[in-house]
Order: structure tokens, then sequence, then C-alpha cells
């Protein structure tokens, strides 16, 4: 089964409740239409309801069974309001504030509907940018239980060469963190790890990457991914992993034996985690633009609920597919059975 019909599988078992903030995008009203069909999610729209049935209409679209909530007309808002201020008192946020906040910014009152139980996830980012979906997150959801990173990972459905590296690999961090410290490179291959499992489907076996393969060159920045090994190791992790490979020793077999004969996931390797923003999204782009790969993503790993962000330039069927992908991370009841 391919990685979206796994997602669109498990997000039908889910059906999950999933904000989308930004209901005046055109794209985001008819991928609403589109998920209410194939029952992907139920989706709570945020904004005028008057306006919401109008551009329903001139868009001759069906978004009947989507929740709208109106923040001029909506009877939480008050009990809204003061849990945000309790949430963000230490900043010296005031009832009065919060409540200004919710009725001015679509994506805190999106994450505070996450918070306070009445939706599992939300995806913006059609129009906002990544650093305000990323804030409410953060903000408002906070991190998991023991975990102190918040990361992203594309899952890459490759369309060549299937029989030499597997039909799905993950690529790690590709939109969050630009210059991850050693700590936060093994929260983020630990994140990605549970992703690999939970969403994606796959054993993980994930490589530390850099431009060395065990002592070939020697430098600050191949020790920073050698001290995230160490993290990892210490920490007992239960998934494979090896740290300093370069890119053909973690994905090429022969390279592998050669390179790092006594590494466990050498040449094998279907989690690839950078040293910097700057190669991981270099990187998930070349393979989607040179190798004609799907890359689905950002997945933002490490908040207390599945919140997500989209590209201001994506499709309907991005939107779609990240929503989908959102329900699913949101199922506590279910599991993509893991494949190697």
């Amino acid at each position: 089964m391919s990685f979206l019909g796994k997602v669109r599988k498990k997000a039908l078992v889910s059906n999950s409740r999933i904000v989308l903030p930004e209901a005046h995008d055109e794209r985001v009203m008819r991928a609403t239409a589109e998920i209410l069909k194939e029952k992907l999610a139920r989706p709570i729209l945020i904004g005028s309801a008057e306006k919401i049935a109008l551009d329903a209409k001139a868009y001759e679209i069906s978004i009947e069974g989507a929740t709208i909530v109106d923040p001029e007309n909506f009877e939480k808002m008050d009990a809204y309001a003061t849990k945000l201020a309790e949430i963000r008192s230490k900043k010296g946020m005031t009832f009065e504030q919060a409540k200004a906040k919710l009725m001015s910014d679509k994506d805190f009152l999106g994450a505070m509907l996450v918070k306070m139980g009445d939706a599992e996830g939300m995806v913006s980012g059609a129009t906002a940018p990544t650093a305000n979906v990323l804030r409410a997150g953060i903000q408002v959801i906070g991190t998991r239980p023991g975990v102190k990173t918040v990361s992203s990972v594309f899952v890459m459905e490759l369309t060549q060469k299937k029989d030499l590296f597997g039909s799905i690999l993950l690529f790690g961090d590709c939109s969050v963190i630009p210059k991850p410290t050693s700590e936060q490179l093994a929260d983020i291959a630990t994140s990605a790890a549970e992703t690999a499992i939970t969403i994606a489907g796959i054993n993980p076996r994930v490589a530390l990457m850099t431009f060395s393969t065990k002592g070939s060159a020697h430098h600050e920045c191949v020790d920073l991914v050698k001290d995230a090994g160490k993290i990892l190791r210490e920490r007992k992790v239960s998934f494979r992993f090896d740290d300093e490979l370069q890119a053909d020793a973690a994905l090429v077999k022969s390279v592998g034996e050669v390179k790092a004969p006594l590494s466990d996931v050498s040449g094998n390797a279907n989690v690839l985690i950078f040293p910097t923003l700057s190669a991981g999204n270099i990187g998930y782009k070349l393979v989607q633009r040179l190798a004609g790969a799907n890359a689905y993503g950002p997945i933002i790993q490490g908040l207390n609920a599945p919140i997500n962000d989209l590209s201001r330039g994506c499709s309907i069927d991005d939107i779609t597919v990240l929503v989908a992908i959102t329900s699913a991370q949101a199922c506590t009841t279910c599991t993509i059975a893991a494949q190697d």
C-alpha cells in the first residue's frame, strides 16, 4: 500500500476534528469539501459563518458537515481567553490581551480549540507565515512530556530506484531549526524514528549525516553530529541508528560496506537526519525535483498535539493530504504496522 493509502486508512479510523483557520482562502475551502467527501477528518473552519456560506455557494462546493467557529460570536471566547491568559501569565498576558489575541489571530484561536479539547489537530500556513503557526503551537499547545525540541520531517515517497532505497525515506529537520545543537539533533532523530513507525509505517534505521564517515574528516561540524550519537547511546533508544555517515554511506549498500562496515544502518538507512536546516531543505527539494519523489510535509514533531504547517504556495491536494496526515497523527487507537 502506498504512503497516502496508509495515511488515508488511518485518517478514516481516526475521524479527528481538524481546525483549518484560513477559511478565507479558496484553496482551504475547496480542500474542506474534498476532506468531507473522503471522510478524512471533521473540519472546523474559523471565520464569519455568513461569509463562509457565501463563498461555498460562489465556489459551487458543499461544506455540509463542517463546523464553523466565528470569533465574533463564539460562546466560549471568554473561557478561552481566561485559559490563554493563564498559559501566558508568566509573560504578563492579561485577560483583555488574551481575548484581543484570540479575536485577531486565527492561528492562536485554532490552537486554543485544540488545547481546550474541542479539536484534535490544526493545519494552517496557506496564508500565514510558518513562524506564526509554530508560535501558536509552541505557546498554546507546548511540547510533549519529555520532549524539548520541536522539529519537522518530510516523508519522501520515491518513484525511482525503489528496489535500491525502498519506497519511503524520512528527511529531517527541513523547516524548523536552522542550526541544531547535538542535543537537538538527538531529539530530532528520536521524533523522526517515532514518526517513521506511527505515520510512515516503516521500521526506522536512522542515519545522522555529515560530510565525514567514521573519521574520514575532522571538523567541529563532524564533532557535533558525533556528539548527537553519543547522546542517543546514553539515552539507550530502542531504534537502530548510527552517526557520522556521509549520504552515500548511509544509503548505498556497497559504499556502506566499505566506509562503515561495522555500522548497524549503513547502506540501509531510511531516516536521514541532516546536520543543518539548510542541508535538509536543500536535500529534500533536490530529491523531489531531480528524482521526481513525492514530498509530504513538513510534518511537525514534538508538540503535545498535532499542528502542521502548509507552504503558502500549497495546492488544494497539499492541504487535503496534510489534513489526512494530521488526522492520522491525532489517532491514539490505531497504528500503521511498521514494515522493513
